[in-house]
């Protein structure tokens, strides 16, 4: 199973978070559950395989089946369907938003398992298949190469698995094959993709350049603070200088002028307006 290309095919990411967290895991449970086998011929998959029936006596199997395979195949064929499927997913909603949706397939995966009471069921198939399920929904027309070599467009690959597990189911084939938790997954995905909980317009188009929004919250719809109009008080007027008071009496100079004359050349050497400035000084004199 390949990718045409970048340009035409959201494929091309790097490994993301919880893509390479949920590789590791189930390799390293596989791991482990192989060693046991092998060392102690002990097996671990009872005590993680999720069987209706005992649901309440062991209610981690709910998460721990998702976590368990049968087999290297089975577990090869999941992990590729999470490491093609996944990262373009994540990238596009968050991390966060992807663990969330991957487990809740998971969860509609053994939801619907409840069919079959006493079965027990293991392996990433829900979770993986609801994975599948999404990238059609934003993707429909993406080609697909299984094997490398027959194009097949997303939408068209993913409705035929979708309805291969579903006539399987109904026909009550039993091939060691958990047909009810793959359609759980699947259903689990396209009803969350289509309701209200969905990420926000199905997250950010692929390929187009990312707008870093303000995330609203029950604040903003609340009347913000309004503005108070703020009036600076009047600054006090500088204090007018007070005017110099006019002069009450001719200068003294002028004075001491006239009297210089009179004392030089004798009184009789004044002109008419210098008689006239040397009496008011004299009446002014006289009355301070």
């Amino acid at each position: 199973m390949a990718y045409s290309n970048y340009s035409s095919n959201p494929f091309g990411s790097m490994l993301t978070l919880w893509v390479r967290r949920l590789l590791i895991a189930n390799t390293a449970v596989f791991a482990v559950g192989l060693l046991a086998r092998l060392l102690f011929r002990f097996d671990i998959t009872g005590y993680l395989a999720f069987r209706p029936s005992d649901a309440l006596y062991q209610p981690w199997t709910v998460l721990t089946y998702m976590f368990t395979h049968g087999g290297f195949f089975h577990l090869l064929m999941n992990m590729l369907g999470l490491f093609f499927f996944g990262p373009v997913l994540e990238d596009r909603w968050g991390s966060r938003e992807f663990i969330k949706f991957y487990l809740l397939c998971g969860l509609g995966g053994a939801l619907l398992s409840v069919l079959f009471w006493n079965s027990a069921i293991i392996g990433a198939s829900g979770a993986v298949f609801g994975v599948m399920v999404a990238f059609a929904m934003y993707w429909p027309d993406s080609p697909i190469y299984i094997w490398g070599i027959f194009p097949i467009k997303a939408k068209w690959l993913v409705a035929g698995l979708v309805t291969l597990n579903l006539v399987s189911a109904l026909n009550g084939t039993r091939n060691g094959t958990a047909h009810l938790a793959h359609l759980g997954g699947a259903l689990a995905a396209f009803g969350y993709l289509k309701s209200p909980l969905a990420p926000s317009a199905f997250g950010e188009v692929y390929g187009s350049p990312k707008k870093k929004k303000k995330k609203r919250g029950w604040r903003d719809l609340l009347p913000g603070p309004s503005k108070k109009l703020v009036v600076e008080p009047p600054r006090p007027a500088a204090p007018s200088r007070p005017r110099a008071a006019e002069p009450t009496h001719r200068p003294l100079d002028d004075v001491d002028r006239i009297l210089d004359k009179i004392s030089s050349d004798g009184i009789g050497s004044l002109t008419p307006e210098e008689r006239s400035r040397l009496e008011e000084a004299s009446r002014r004199l006289g009355t301070n």
